[in-house]
């Protein structure tokens, strides 16, 4: 494949732009080489400014669970866009799309709308501040919850350590509350409480950490998570801008049956637009401004055209299909299927492809998945936590990435993020990656 205009384009974008990307995760750095630049995308494919097309796992980094450019939400955001692309003023699609979220996570009785996922966890921690008149929250080693400054903590901290700020520009008086624990690890947790004993607000957590790859929370850990906060009056904050909407109707929440006091939510519900909500208990809820105390805001909040993306996007994932594919309201009788037992498929055909071929090329990989996020890691130890993907093999992986990406497979230029599956995925595209898959291990 030949990249001569994405080339040129990066050479361009390096003038204006910090490192030539808006965001660093974009770049090629951990990979080697230089990104490609986009100019198209539908369904489950990207096609570059050089003309090359790719099958995409990165999906925007999550939303694209219908694929790219589906047509619902493109005639949602046309009508939208049409009335008025902001007014500051409240709209009746706010409304609308709080129900939805209400109604999908029975955990969340009141929901604000933001921009972001960044502005969603900083929002919901500084209301569990509020709520507890506590000052120090637990995140956990390989977990992100945006750039907001009390987040950028290292990861790797000592289990009762404060943590030191992750980016030049963080005071370490932000830090000095935050609290960084290993996931899956229910002794650490419990030493945290007894060292803060009435001082810890709460505990933020990707349920489904996919920020360091992927891994899964151990039999029980999660309901472990729900309990002790519980008995030592904190709050759990389950930081699903990620896996909302996507591992299950209700979320992670729902696949692993846990309530937590406050959610975080993005990705999807924008449905490809910049959003972010917030939400939980209503008596927690209401102690934010103009009810309460605790002061939040947002001059595009509720916008319009991203209510109007991330409705339309919500409804089509709750749109049950017959065994053809097609609408029906009549089985007989049977449960109908959804788009997640299609996205469910779709991944465990992937999974035990990925691991036909990685097992037939003789090369050590531990492949994460849960319903429609997954991993691959270059390691023969199984991966519970960010040590353990510490050890998986990056330079194995560069390789990989650039040999799957000659192949026309596009999975995210890093070993420790998440790739996605949508609803427009085939399983042709599942065989061509694992096709691809299979010549490319066999020259790791």
């Amino acid at each position: 494949m030949t990249r001569v205009k994405s080339e040129q384009l990066f050479a361009e974008a390096l003038k204006y732009i910090p490192g030539g990307v808006n965001s660093p995760v974009r770049t090629f750095r951990a990979v080697g080489g230089q990104p490609f630049f986009v100019n198209q995308a539908r369904k489950a494919h990207v096609w570059d400014v050089d003309g090359n097309k790719y099958v995409d796992y990165v999906g925007t980094w999550g939303p694209a669970i219908l694929g790219h450019a589906h047509p619902k939400i493109i005639k949602a955001v046309r009508q939208a866009a049409a009335k008025g692309t902001s007014f500051g003023i409240p709209n009746p699609l706010e409304v609308t799309m709080a129900k939805l979220i209400c109604s999908w996570v029975p955990s969340v009785q009141k929901v604000r709308m933001c921009n972001s996922g960044t502005e969603a966890t900083m929002s919901a921690i500084r209301l569990a501040r509020g709520f507890t008149k506590r000052d120090k929250i637990v995140k956990f080693d390989g977990c992100y919850h945006g750039h907001a400054d009390s987040l950028l903590v290292k990861a790797g901290s000592g289990a009762l350590t404060f943590g030191h700020p992750d980016s030049a520009g963080v005071p370490a008086a932000f830090t000095q509350h935050t609290i960084t624990l290993p996931y899956n690890d229910p002794d650490a947790v419990r030493a945290a409480f007894e060292a803060n004993r009435g001082q810890i607000a709460g505990i933020i957590v990707e349920p489904v950490p996919g920020n360091a790859g992927l891994y899964l929370p151990k039999p029980g850990y999660l309901e472990f998570l729900s309990e002790i906060t519980k008995a030592n009056g904190a709050l759990l904050i389950f930081d699903e801008v990620m896996t909302g909407f996507r591992l299950a109707k209700g979320g992670a929440q729902e696949r692993f049956g846990i309530a937590p006091e406050l959610s975080c939510f993005g990705k999807i519900i924008g449905g490809g637009l910049p959003v972010g909500a917030f939400g939980g208990r209503a008596d927690i809820m209401d102690c934010l401004a103009p009810v309460g105390p605790v002061y939040q805001a947002g001059t595009l909040s509720g916008n319009p055209v991203a209510m109007a993306a991330g409705i339309a996007a919500l409804e089509e994932l709750g749109t049950e299909v017959g065994p053809a594919g097609t609408a029906d309201s009549s089985t007989g009788g049977a449960r109908l299927k959804t788009a997640y037992d299609s996205l469910e498929e779709l991944g465990a055909a992937l999974e035990a492809g990925m691991k036909r071929a990685a097992k037939a090329a003789g090369v050590p990989v531990q492949f994460n998945r849960c319903g429609s996020m997954f991993c691959a890691y270059f390691t023969s130890e199984p991966v519970h936590n960010l040590a353990d993907a510490m050890k998986s093999d990056r330079e194995r992986f560069k390789k990989y990435f650039h040999g799957m990406l000659a192949e026309g497979v596009y999975f995210a230029p890093s070993q420790f993020e998440a790739g996605f599956l949508s609803t427009a995925h085939t399983p042709a595209d599942i065989r061509k990656t694992v096709r691809a898959a299979k010549r490319v291990l066999k020259t790791l």
